[in-house]
């Protein structure tokens, strides 16, 4: 039995809207308790925001949802349906890989439309791999699930578990590029099945082979996008929590915590005091910490993945190449990770991720015109250049994004630009997140499962932590996790989720 929040939970104030708050804030209310949720911007969202730039909507945060019935699960705790708030469009293909060579690949999640594509683009001994692929990735997901990813941890002994065997069976102990070597010679099918390690802040030849889940639900479980943008999504979640009886108060950011002894007895904002009997922390962890007055000791500095530039491009075109996702690879593989994650400098070669929404719902750009947001992975700003050195790069690296999406074949796109916004490590830096990265607390081995900052809180009885900082870690999945996680801890695992809906249904 995991441990719990002690004393009354009567009334939860939750700090932050973002998904982990969301989540968390649903989950609760399905458990019976009374939910305040105090968030310091004027939209619900956290790193999933919106910003409207010239008639463009731009969804300022991740561009890729995937696993949806969990954010289900979190409506399901108040009695409502994803699918009655939100409209989900399937993405076909879920991903275009366009390699330096020339080739390109359609990724589907279709298992023999997938197979006809790889025998297709590399022959038929690599569609026979991929088919062991898949089936691998489908048995690490089935054995990761509830006791790695879907678990809260009070120790490592809880690893301690008949899975763990299974996975270190299946190979998830050994390392990612290496392990995906043994189903796919072809060195570019590699990369779409190991790329997704950067999200979790490790090259692919450091990263766990476990951290494959990820390419699980990119490219077996299916990629989706809410009708109105990624935005769509907490914002249809905090419509549900008002809905059933929380407290949603936009606008106001927390200054301080109120205690006595070792319990939170109320949150301070600018305007208003407002009593708990608990309280869900969804910051980054340094404003998390600051305003627990306390930073947990360990015995290594925490490690943080990699950033990202991001550049939103409103044009009066678009390219007929371009998928809803397409993946531009450099040449360059393995140097490219080592100038992220080691040396600290900016791709020679970038690998990009270009997502262009208006393919799915033309309704997020000016009629004719449409939306492209380009990610380009950088240094975090521990390593690489530091916030107010992005001030004078920015400006150049951004012309540099043009130019390399001129030479891969964007033609004209530096002409078609009409309405832009680039992000920097430096804005990341601003919005409170540590190292400068949206992508927070990095995914290795010392930082992952029950070693990453746990979600209760030593010396504080009754405030638990929820966000990609905490477990389960970083991603839309695992966030809306780790808002159930946090629930459970303060209502107990029984009664958070779908039961406690169908027990006690809306109010």
């Amino acid at each position: 039995m995991t441990r719990t929040v002690p004393g009354p939970t009567d009334h939860v104030v939750v700090v932050g809207a973002g998904l982990a708050g969301l989540s968390a804030a649903l989950h609760l209310l399905g458990a019976g308790r009374r939910v305040t949720v105090v968030e310091r911007d004027a939209l619900p969202g956290g790193r999933a925001g919106r910003r409207l730039l010239g008639g463009y909507h731009l969804d300022t945060g991740p561009t890729v949802l995937t696993m949806p019935h969990l954010a289900d699960e979190a409506f399901a705790a108040v009695g409502e349906r994803l699918a009655d708030r939100v409209e989900l469009l399937p993405v076909h293909p879920a991903y275009r890989a366009s390699f330096a060579d020339g080739g390109t690949l359609d990724v589907h999640t279709e298992a023999a439309a997938m197979e006809a594509e790889v025998e297709r683009f590399a022959g038929p001994r690599e569609a026979a791999g991929y088919r062991r692929l898949r089936t691998w990735l489908t048995r690490l997901y089935a054995v990761q699930r509830r006791r790695f990813i879907d678990a809260n941890f009070d120790s490592p002994l809880g690893l301690l578990t008949p899975d763990l065997a299974r996975l270190a069976a299946l190979g998830g102990f050994g390392r990612l590029d290496a392990r995906i070597g043994r189903f796919l010679a072809d060195e570019r099918l590699r990369r779409v099945f190991s790329f997704q390690a950067l999200y979790a802040g490790v090259a692919p030849e450091r990263a766990l082979a476990a951290y494959a889940v990820i390419a699980y639900m990119d490219t077996v479980a299916g990629v989706f996008f809410p009708r109105g943008g990624m935005h769509a999504l907490p914002r249809a979640m905090a419509a549900a929590a008002v809905d059933a009886g929380a407290e949603l108060r936009l606008g106001e950011a927390v200054t301080r915590l109120e205690r006595s002894g070792d319990r939170i007895t109320a949150v301070i904002t600018a305007g208003a005091r407002i009593p708990c009997d608990a309280v869900v922390l969804t910051p980054d962890l340094p404003l998390t910490h600051r305003l627990l007055g306390r930073r947990p000791r360990r015995p290594l500095r925490l490690r943080h993945a990699p950033s990202a530039v991001v550049l939103h491009a409103g044009t009066d075109r678009t390219w007929p190449q371009l998928a809803h996702h397409t993946l531009s690879f450099g040449a360059a593989w393995h140097r490219t990770f080592d100038e992220l994650t080691r040396m600290g400098t900016l791709m020679t070669d970038p690998s990009l991720l270009i997502t262009r929404p208006t393919a799915a719902d033309p309704a997020l750009a000016p009629a004719g015109r449409h939306l492209h947001y380009v990610l380009a992975p950088c240094p975090n700003t521990e390593i690489g250049p530091g916030a107010e050195t992005w001030h004078d790069l920015a400006p150049g690296y951004q012309d540099r994004l043009l130019a390399t999406l001129e030479r891969r074949g964007l033609t004209g796109i530096a002409a078609a630009v009409e309405a832009e916004c680039l992000v920097t490590p430096a804005d990341w830096a601003a919005q409170g997140h540590a190292a400068g990265t949206p992508f927070s607390v990095a995914h290795t081995f010392a930082q992952t499962g029950p070693f990453r900052p746990r979600n209760l809180v030593r010396g504080t009885a009754n405030a638990v932590l929820a966000g990609c900082g905490t477990t389960p870690g970083v991603g839309v999945p695992t966030v809306l996790i780790s808002g159930k996680l946090a629930a459970a801890r303060i209502a107990g695992p029984r009664a958070t989720g779908a039961g406690a809906a169908a027990r006690g249904g809306r109010r």
